[in-house]
Order: structure tokens, then sequence, then C-alpha cells
């Protein structure tokens, strides 16, 4: 997407203002979280913003500062303080249909295959949101039917989806099993029977399918009631062997949706469930199990995503066939996040292999590798309830949920330098009294105090900018211009430059390390890759989870497990 023009010249006026505020070194994440706030519309865009403002804070590097105060009066001097467009209370959330506060009972109802990911967001702030406002009741039901060989149930995930919960903050009024609860789904199906709503069907797989897509009844739909509760009984008693019977809800066979006509309401298994292992052989599926615990557990109202609305319809079939009013439902769209590939089988393949660190990888989008990744659950809340309660699908770029986070941990967070592919850059003509220098720990925020860093007269660089500014004179931040020869070393090489003056000049500015201070550092990536390169000494004191800015780099948080003065110190990048 183009930018309009009044936006562009509206990001140059905040970068240049956030430049004029830091010496020079305008910071991209702050400026596009400040837009992203003020101007709600930008928020679908914020890669292409991120894109924009990234450009004009590189365009504008080593420009002096009293050129940037003159640019920027030419734009009108610093913006005018814009309120922050906030959520109103009930804004794109409707009310639930009859409610009233105290008289509300909801449910998650996750099947445990694998961690929460950042694609169950809405289900949980959703549902949580409704709670708060309806002081609702909420309760936490496992979709714990027996599931299939391809996706089995596991005893670790009950464990992982209340951690995960607990990690969301949500603490839900009662826990409950669908596997606890088979028994108490027989006799509805016997009452769906005897209304001559079900029949039990021998049909081949193939051959039903066929019969489905054309409309044709198979031979068992003509059962009588008797014959019906007969097979059924048979079904119960181990009569049939898995794939040998179902039972199927009867319904119209010229439905204009053939996935609605005669659908399954139990099916037989001999697979093992981790928690009451070969006890049932009948197992209701989703749909049977909901229309039946939504009435027994009290639930009043379902919120839950439009890919369910065929089990909607079910359930309300069912209730109706047994003269029983349900519950009210509504319903989200799909909230994609570009970046965010989501596959649970993906991702337990990839754990149970090795192959992943655990259900925390940055590559599963979890909850837990998001909280690993240093982007706390208040920024994902926000994030996924400033969409309201739509229907529509949206796909936003990550960038969206990072400038939410940068919003809570920017101020907070201090500043430490980081030089990926590092060269040994050893200066002739070094200032003996130049020993170390003293160093803000965040630009905006001098109550964090400062930090006291080695430095010359040999340093590291970034090989990528040394390269980019081979054979120029360039200044290291906040302490000396240098000059740089022709050739440049690969990293991990060394190259001599000249000490050419003190003076802050219009020159590029290059983040550096102390030769004599340096802390290997090891950044645990979102792709899955771990890349090396040095920090500077104030990060032998970094605590476990303990989160930084990596100055040009972006945010980071210590891995949970680091013990102190370990080498190399590994984080794992948040974002810019």
């Amino acid at each position: 997407m183009v930018l309009s023009p009044e936006v562009e010249q509206r990001a140059r006026r905040v970068v240049l203002e956030n430049a004029v505020a830091h010496a020079g070194e305008a910071q991209s994440g702050p400026v596009v979280a400040r837009l992203l706030a003020t101007d709600p519309t930008l928020r679908p865009h914020a890669a292409d913003l991120r894109s924009l403002v990234s450009g004009i804070v590189a365009e504008l590097r080593g420009v002096p500062t009293p050129e940037l105060e003159d640019r920027l009066a030419t734009l009108g001097g610093p913006e005018p303080e814009r309120p922050k467009v906030e959520r109103s209370e009930s804004a794109g959330f409707p009310e639930l249909p009859g409610a009233t506060r105290g008289g509300v009972v909801l449910r998650l109802a996750p099947f445990p295959s694998g961690a929460l990911h950042i694609g169950n967001g809405r289900m949980l702030f959703l549902n949580e949101y409704y709670r708060t406002r309806y002081d609702a009741k909420l309760l936490l039901v496992f979709d714990d039917t027996i599931g299939t060989e391809e996706k089995r149930v596991e005893t670790e995930f009950f464990h992982l989806i209340r951690g995960d919960l607990e990690l969301a903050g949500l603490r839900p009024d009662a826990t409950y099993y669908k596997s606890d609860r088979i028994p108490f789904h027989y006799p509805w199906a016997r009452r769906v029977i005897e209304r001559g709503g079900a029949y039990v069907c021998r049909c081949p797989v193939e051959t039903l399918r066929e019969n489905r897509a054309r409309g044709v009844a198979c031979p068992e739909r003509a059962q009588t009631v008797s014959e019906s509760l007969e097979e059924w009984d048979r079904m119960l008693g181990g009569t049939y062997a898995p794939g040998e019977a179902v039972l199927r809800l009867r319904t119209d066979l010229a439905d204009p949706d053939p996935a609605f006509r005669d659908r399954v309401l139990f099916r037989i298994s001999d697979l093992d469930h981790p928690r009451v292992g070969r006890k049932y052989r009948v197992w209701p599926l989703l749909e049977f199990s909901w229309a039946v615990d939504d009435i027994e557990l009290g639930v009043t109202h379902v919120v839950r995503g439009k890919d369910l609305v065929m089990e909607d319809r079910m359930q309300r079939y069912i209730w109706d066939l047994l003269g029983i009013r349900g519950p009210s439902f509504l319903h989200w769209g799909l909230l994609r996040v570009r970046e965010a590939k989501v596959s649970k089988s993906k991702s337990y393949r990839e754990v149970r292999s090795g192959a992943y660190d655990g259900w925390s990888d940055p590559r599963t989008w979890s909850l837990r590798s998001l909280d690993r990744r240093g982007i706390s659950m208040d920024a994902l809340r926000d994030f996924t309830l400033s969409f309201g309660l739509s229907l529509a699908d949206i796909e936003v770029p990550a960038e969206t949920l990072y400038a939410e986070n940068r919003k809570r941990i920017d101020a907070s967070t201090v500043r430490r330098t980081f030089v990926p592919d590092p060269v040994r850059v050893e200066v002739d003509g070094y200032p003996f009294d130049l020993s170390e220098v003293s160093l803000a720990n965040h630009p905006d925020r001098p109550e964090l105090g400062r930090r006291t860093v080695r430095a010359g007269p040999a340093f590291y660089l970034p090989h990528r900018d040394l390269v980019e500014l081979a054979g120029t004179e360039l200044r290291l931040k906040e302490l000396i211009n240098i000059r740089l020869p022709e050739t440049i070393a690969p990293p991990g090489g060394t190259v001599r430059a000249t000490f050419a003056s003190r003076e802050n000049r219009r020159l590029p500015r290059l983040q550096w390390i102390g030769a004599t201070d340096a802390v290997e550092v090891d950044v645990f990536g979102t792709d899955g890759e771990h890349r090396r390169g040095l920090g500077e000494g104030a990060l032998r004191d970094a605590r476990p989870r303990e989160i930084f800015q990596f100055e040009r780099y972006g945010f980071v948080r210590v891995d949970r497990d680091v013990a102190p003065g370990e080498t190399p110190l590994r984080v794992v990048y948040g974002h810019p």
C-alpha cells in the first residue's frame, strides 16, 4: 500500500521531533507506536508505516541536531499533543441477548492437542471480556472426546492449557472434562432416537458420502424407533467394531448443505484415552456433546468462532427435537497475524522430534512463546480486543501487536549495545584519556540511571555497517570520530582505523563495544535460528527473563533458565 502524502508528512515530522529529542538518533519503534496509537486507521497498514518510518530514520542518520531542528521548524515544529484513541468499554461488543448481570454462564472449550497459541486469543479474551462485563461464570470444559489416531488427546496438554490460562490471567470458576461425562450423553441419545431423530447406520463411509451428496437415503434410515433402539443397544454392548456402525441424526436429505444431511452423533473407538483408558467404546462427536453439556452445565451464552456455525445448527436441531431452549450464540471472525504460521499438528511433530525448543519455541506462536519473547499478555489482550467482536476475517501484520507491546515496555526498558557479526577495529591514535564513558540507560528516562562502559583503543563494530561505510569517516556514538580503511575484514577479522577527532560532527553514527569488555550473546530468533554476536559488559549482570532493547536491533528477553555469568548469554528476540 502507498500511504497518503499527509501520513508521510506527519511521519517525517514525528521522526524529526524524536531525532531532536535523542541527540540526532531517532528511534523508529516509539515513532510507529505513537502514530498507531493516535490514528487507528493506520493499524491495518502497520507494516507499510514501519517501512516508511525506517526509511526516514535512515535518511536522517548523521544529520546534525541544529539542521534537524531547522527541518522540524519548516514542518511547524513539534506536533501538538494528540490524544490516544482508546477503545470505549463497549465499542464493537454487542450486548449478550437476554443477559442480566450475575446471570450469565460462559464456557471455554479447548481440545487438548497442544498449547494455546495466538490464534486462540479471541476465544480467551472475548469470553473474559463478557465475563467481566456481566459478572459471569466462566467454565473450562475440556473437549477431550476420543480424538483420532492422527489427533490424539494427551495428558500433558491438560496441564499445558491450564498453565496457558494462568499465564493469560484467566481463572475459570469450574473445570470439567468431556471424558468424565460420557455416561450422561447416552440417555440423551436414547431420547433423540425415541423422537425418531436418529438411527444406527452401517453403510461404508464411501457409500454414505455418495448418498449424502446425492440426497439418497441409506437402507438403515428406514429403521423404526424400536429397531434403532435395539441397534443402539448393540453399539453400546460391543456387537460392532470401530467403523462398523455409527449413530446418525435424521435430517432433511434435501437440505441445501450436504454436510448437514444425516450427520454422525456417536461413533465407536478402541483408542486408549489418557484419562479413562478404554472404559468407553461409544463416543459422542463434539456437536452432540455440546448439545448435552451446554444444557446440563447451565451455559447461557456461547461466544465462539464463526467456523463453528454448523455446530450451532446441530445443537439447535437437537434442542428443537427435544423441545429444549438452549443458549444464545455469538460469533467472531478469524483474526490472523500475517507472520504467524500457526499449526498445532506441525508444532506437535516438531516439539516431539526435538526440532523445536519445546512449546515455547517462537515458531509455535504459542502464548508461552510470546511470553518468552517479552510480549505481555496485556498487550495481546488489548491487541485482540481492539478488533471488537467482528464477523469479518481480519489479517494484520505482527507489527500491530508489537506496537501494542512497545507502548508497555519502551519507557521502562534499559538500552544495551549488541553487535552482530562483529569485526575488531583497532584505532590508531586513540586518546589515552577515553578509556571509559558514561552512558544513559534510557535516552528519555534519567531515573533509570547510567552505566560506565569501557571504551578503546580497540572496538567491535557490525560487519554490515563497516562494509557500507568503508573508506569514510564515522562517529562512534557518544565517543569519537574515526576513519575506516578501504578494505573491511570478514566477521571475526580485524581492521585498523585512524582517530579523526572528538567533536560531534555530521557523520554516520555506529553503536560500539569496547574490545576489553565484550560479552558473547546468543540471540534465538523468531525463525528458530541462533545468531551469535557480542554485547556490552553490563550484560554480565543480566537476570533471567529481564527485557532489554538492543539498540538498532530490537527488544530481547533473557531466557528463563540462564545462570549467572553464563556464556554466551542466551536471549530470545522479541520484536523491533
